[in-house]
């Protein structure tokens, strides 16, 4: 069957630079979550924008016609609420995590957890957000429906607006 933009609406979710090079070169939008291989040591939100830049370096050189769609995952929590605070307020996941999974070393990206203005600070320094064209929020399934519209709800209210985001 056929399906017209199909191609236009494919995601490669891409682990490593290579990768994300590759998705440019055949055309597919790139998705980078919350891991990635750590390849240089620096952090991941770094590591994440460079794998960005070169995504679309790839995608200009093979002369793609459309536009590409990147896409970042993060945890994110406004601490507005004392739920919040309990679930959330401890801290100790406010830097990256280094981790061993298979054969490589791969770097995991921050949560954010903070008051709105503090939050939005934090927010700002995050290179890989600036350069994607989307966030996806990755929030606490477990914690159920309603908890989690509270969650999306206190970023588009108290985070997103500070930030220019829509």
């Amino acid at each position: 069957p056929h399906s017209d933009g199909l191609r236009d609406r494919i995601w490669w979710g891409s682990a490593s630079d290579a990768t994300a090079v590759w998705a440019g070169e055949m055309g597919m939008n790139l998705q980078s979550s919350t891991l990635k291989l750590d390849e240089t040591g620096e952090p991941f939100h770094v590591q994440q924008a460079k794998q960005i830049r070169a995504y679309r370096e790839a995608w200009d050189k093979a002369g793609h016609k459309r536009t590409p769609r990147v896409s970042v995952s993060r945890s994110i929590f406004a601490l507005v609420s004392d739920e919040d605070r309990r679930y959330f307020g401890r801290g100790g996941k406010d830097s990256d995590q280094i981790g061993h999974i298979d054969n490589f070393r791969g770097i995991f990206g921050r949560s954010y957890a903070d008051e709105p203005d503090k939050l939005v600070e934090a927010l700002r320094e995050d290179q890989a957000i600036a350069e994607a064209d989307t966030l996806l929020l990755t929030v606490p399934n477990m914690l159920g429906v309603d908890y989690n519209v509270h969650v999306i709800d206190s970023i588009l209210k108290h985070v997103a607006p500070a930030l220019g985001w829509r």
